[in-house]
């Protein structure tokens, strides 16, 4: 099952079930103290609770009459990096001094892990997403999410793009929360698939596009099958002495980087898809420098 926040094209905000050709609206009056998503995603039985809520008096919505908005609340993000071979080559190559720290966080037992973003930083679908004016070496970074409940369950999946300024990191990786934090620095969305079994890490697969001027430039592919960590050991790690009232969301690390002469530029369309969950589509927007 998947959840969504949707806009719908009477200006009204639902939370709703997405289905093959449409939505369903849910009807979150029901049930007490259940009135935003995060209080069906921490409920006991999230899958049970929205089916519950289906609001049978309303038709489906199809999509041609609805816009998706980041699935987020009040949580935190939070992300892990250098969780995939191709990243941690990446780091590497873009900061010689470090490239022993790189080296040794992808087999160390603890994972390199940093905050991402508050959600007035959250860009969702086709909203757009941001590289820093004072970057000249920028890219997106697709990454599964997990979405986290306060009591560290992981209640379900998202699409993350975990923008990031390699040239400011590569020059000092203490300027990692400059290149990582800022306004318009995360995508997240379409929507959530609800945890309810363990993905198939083979089958998971996490294609990244991008596109200037109607035509692709860059087109790169992975599988989490690919990722040195599970998914339940870096929410250990991120629950160590921390605690998330309102959840956290978790981007996973990114097997997908573009190649060194590669950077994003002012309108290019950054596409996002991971098996079972969607895509996310989000546009790039660079201001010039004041």
């Amino acid at each position: 099952m998947k959840l969504a926040k949707v806009l719908l094209s009477n200006g009204e905000r639902h939370i709703a079930i997405v289905e093959a050709n449409g939505v369903q609206l849910l009807d979150l009056s029901q049930v007490e103290n259940c009135h935003r998503m995060t209080d069906i995603l921490h409920a006991p039985d999230p899958i049970g609770l929205a089916k519950f809520l289906i609001d049978t008096e309303l038709p489906p919505v199809p999509f041609n009459q609805l816009e998706f908005l980041a699935p987020i609340d009040h949580q935190e993000v939070w992300a892990a990096g250098v969780t995939y071979k191709r990243s941690q080559v990446a780091r590497m190559e873009e900061s010689e001094a470090a490239a022993s720290h790189y080296d040794q966080v992808y087999t160390a037992d603890r994972p390199e892990l940093f905050f991402k973003a508050t959600p007035n930083r959250v860009c969702g679908p086709n909203q757009p997403v941001r590289v820093r004016f004072d970057s000249q070496w920028s890219v997106p970074e697709p990454e599964l999410a997990l979405v986290v409940s306060p009591d560290l369950r992981l209640v379900g999946y998202t699409i993350g793009n975990d923008m990031s300024a390699r040239d400011i990191e590569g020059e000092n990786p203490l300027y990692l929360p400059q290149a990582k934090f800022y306004k318009q620095c995360c995508g997240l969305g379409p929507c959530i698939l609800l945890h309810e079994q363990p993905l198939d890490r083979e089958a998971t697969q996490i294609q990244l596009t991008i596109e200037r001027e109607g035509e692709e430039v860059f087109r790169g592919d992975t599988s989490i099958a690919e990722m040195a960590r599970g998914l339940e050991d870096l929410i250990g790690w991120l629950g160590k002495e921390n605690d998330f009232p309102s959840g956290v969301i978790l981007l996973t690390g990114t097997g997908v980087v573009p190649p060194d002469e590669f950077t994003l530029e002012d309108r290019d369309i950054v596409s996002i898809e991971i098996s079972g969950i969607g895509t996310l589509i989000n546009p790039i927007v660079k201001d010039a420098a004041p």
